[in-house]
């Protein structure tokens, strides 16, 4: 773990814009250009974003954690990292009626992409949004991350609907590019959720008394 993390100055254009679209399209076509996951296999960045997340859930026995898709921060390493290790993973599943669930992760094998355009999810029975109140931390995707951990997502409210569901204590993390941690105050709204932690190729880090947080 580390707190040496810096700011990088906010994408041109967007210092001081509140349009969060505006944001996600911006950052989008950064990731896009700067950040690009390779077709087969995996990068030196992938390898180190598992090695960080691991160290970040270092003894939890329980996690959330997110199946990534494109060019977002990549988790399929750390997944099968924690396939081997035999910990409870729970993965955001599409439920009944469209509802937010959870599914068990038993496996690489077993995800497949079951409604479309979402990210690959695990069979079996779904279990209910209150399910996250069981896990020890939460792995989240996010387009960009400010110092007071305000987390910019892609639009869904999926993670700002269940993240006031888990319990007292339990660490959010969220996994962003190193020049996706931002100086400017991302726009928000009154439902969103801060995180407490970020996981970046470079390193982890707790967002409080950290230089990032701290702008020192």
């Amino acid at each position: 773990m580390s707190s040496q993390a810096r700011a990088l100055p906010a994408p041109a254009g967007l210092e001081s814009s509140h349009d969060k679209d505006r944001w996600r399209h911006i950052l989008r076509q950064q990731r896009c250009g700067q950040h690009p996951h390779p077709d087969a296999g995996h990068s030196p960045a992938c390898e180190a974003l598992m090695e960080h997340a691991l160290q970040a859930v270092e003894g939890m026995g329980t996690i959330a954690a997110y199946v990534s898709v494109g060019n977002e921060p990549c988790t399929r390493l750390l997944l099968e990292h924690l396939e081997v290790e035999d910990r409870v993973v729970l993965l955001p599943v599409l439920g009944p009626h469209l509802s937010r669930c959870w599914g068990r992760f038993t496996g690489t094998a077993d995800l497949a992409e079951r409604a479309p355009g979402r990210p690959p999810e695990p069979g079996g029975d779904p279990l209910p949004a209150e399910a996250v109140a069981d896990v020890d931390a939460l792995l989240i995707p996010a387009l960009a991350i400010d110092r007071a951990g305000n987390r910019l997502g892609q639009g869904g409210g999926w993670y700002d609907r269940v993240l006031p569901l888990r319990r007292e204590g339990a660490l959010v993390l969220a996994m962003v590019y190193d020049d996706e941690l931002t100086p400017s105050p991302l726009p928000t709204e009154p439902h969103d959720q801060r995180v407490d932690a970020v996981i970046t190729p470079e390193q982890w880090f707790l967002l409080k008394r950290s230089v990032f947080a701290s702008g020192s």
